[in-house]
């Protein structure tokens, strides 16, 4: 039978010695196997299985659950968000009303990387929007998730050095392995029509695009919301208020 990779979590009520090894044991009686073990906030265990019987995954849950000082708050075939919450020890936080919204701060960009070197690493088409104020890290995250996932990326807009707005991409530029970063501003409010007609072969490509400032491109583009897989916000600090006001006036002065 063909192996497969479980999520389960669980919270601790009462950490009496010997808890996880009596799990543990439980886990080897059964055959199951744990490929990633980690403290997931305060109090919660997260663990990454593997194994060969679902049914053993369906029983060890029924016995864990007569077990006393734990609950198990999840037993499932593991997401994304729970494979980096078992690597990095923390959960991503997510928008309660829009589920693919993910936010994180200036010091989780470690977290942030490894989130989109796992998203760059899915094939086909998908659609990542990133949220922030200049100098955050928004463009160094991506460089860096690109690295991670063995991408090459290429700038079709950016203010990175210097304002960059391409008419035209090489034949090796245009493959859909390429993680290509759109500066959401400078692709709408300051590109022209050979720049526009390039982006949009590119948003038609099965590849991976990343837009910075989303909420512009939407604006001032044909392209709305649904567009997007994946929104991201990155913050300075969790108060910080990401505005854009600023950040259009700065290149409109270019």
């Amino acid at each position: 039978m063909e192996v497969k990779e479980w999520y389960m979590e669980y919270k601790i009520h009462k950490n009496r010695p010997g808890l996880l090894g009596d799990i543990a044991s439980l886990m080897g009686m059964l055959d199951i196997n744990i490929v990633t073990i980690n403290g997931v906030e305060d109090r919660t265990r997260g663990m990454l299985l593997q194994t060969d019987d679902e049914e053993k995954i369906e029983l060890m849950g029924k016995m864990l659950k007569k077990v006393d000082n734990i609950t198990i708050n999840a037993l499932r075939t593991p997401k994304l968000v729970d494979i980096l919450a078992v690597r990095h020890g923390r959960y991503i936080e997510r928008d309660s009303d829009d589920r693919k919204t993910f936010r994180f701060t200036r010091d989780e960009l470690g977290l942030l990387v490894d989130f989109l070197g796992e998203v760059f690493k899915k094939e086909g088409n998908q659609v990542v929007g990133l949220r922030g104020m200049p100098r955050v890290g928004k463009t160094e995250s991506i460089i860096a998730g690109s690295v991670c996932a063995n991408k090459r990326w290429t700038f079709v807009s950016s203010t990175l050095l210097r304002q960059t707005v391409r008419s035209q991409l090489s034949d090796d530029e245009m493959t859909p392995n390429n993680v290509f970063i759109i500066d959401g501003i400078v692709s709408t409010i300051r590109s022209n029509e050979k720049h526009y007609s390039l982006l949009r072969e590119i948003m038609a490509m099965p590849s991976t695009k990343v837009i910075e400032h989303p909420d512009i491109f939407v604006r001032e583009s044909e392209y709305d919301y649904s567009t997007f897989d994946y929104i991201i916000e990155l913050r300075n600090n969790p108060e910080e208020e990401i505005n854009y006001e600023s950040i259009t006036n700065s290149i409109e002065g270019f």
